[in-house]
Parts: structure tokens; C-alpha cells; sequence
């Protein structure tokens, strides 16, 4: 019988294989995204130093109270745009995108164009 690789292994594969090109500098930090089945995660790592500078999710109570559900497209949309305004506080405004091994659509495209908008160029 053949047996089948989990999504979840082929995505963290894939991930492995785009950190080898992707690199956050204190010039151009690394926006990461993670999802879980219930919520979303985003931060910005310098990986010089190896810090988070930035960092935002559907957890907090803030971004929670805005939003219906935690998981859907309008849920990464809102936090792209949290995301992006902490970063432009924090004085950040370019970063290198990182996906996360995932497919750049939905909620993860609706999170980088959210952060598009609110100011951070990638």
C-alpha cells in the first residue's frame, strides 16, 4: 500500500527549503506567517540578531474583538493591516515576505496585501 506524506509535513518541508534563500536583515526583516486551524500568527524577525521586533495574532483580545471568526480570509486581512501599522510604529518599513511553505492565496495573499496597504513594502 502507499503510503501518503501529511500536508502538514510537505508544507514545514517546503518551509525548510525557502529559509534557505530567505534571510532577515536589520534593513529588510522577515514578515513570517503561521496559521493554525483556529487562529493566525505574523511577526517580524530580524535573523541577524535572532529577535522578533514586531509581532501580532488573532489571539490578542484587540484584534480578537474586531473579528467574527479567527481563521477566515477577513481575519488575515485585518491582522495584515495590524501587522503592518506596529511595523511602520516601530519604524519598519520594508520586510521579505516568508510564507511559511504555504500557497500564496487566500488568507495568506489577504495578509500580505492587507500590510501592502497599511504601508510595508515587499
Amino acid at each position: 500500500m502507499i503510503s501518503k506524506v501529511s500536508r502538514a509535513q510537505v508544507r514545514q518541508k517546503k518551509h525548510r527549503r525557502m529559509r534557505n534563500n530567505i534571510a532577515g536583515t536589520a534593513e529588510r526583516p522577515r514578515l513570517v506567517v503561521f496559521r493554525s486551524n483556529k487562529h493566525m500568527y505574523a511577526q517580524i524577525i530580524d535573523d541577524a540578531k535572532g529577535h522578533t521586533l514586531v509581532a501580532a495574532s488573532t489571539l490578542e483580545k484587540d484584534v480578537a474583538a474586531e473579528l467574527e471568526k479567527t481563521n477566515d480570509v477577513k481575519a488575515a486581512a485585518y491582522l495584515g493591516s495590524v501587522i503592518g501599522k506596529k511595523a511602520l510604529d516601530a519604524g519598519i518599513t520594508e520586510v521579505v515576505f516568508d510564507r511559511g511553505g504555504y500557497i500564496y492565496q487566500g488568507k495568506i495573499a489577504a495578509l500580505a496585501d492587507a500590510a501592502r496597504e497599511a504601508g510595508l513594502k515587499f
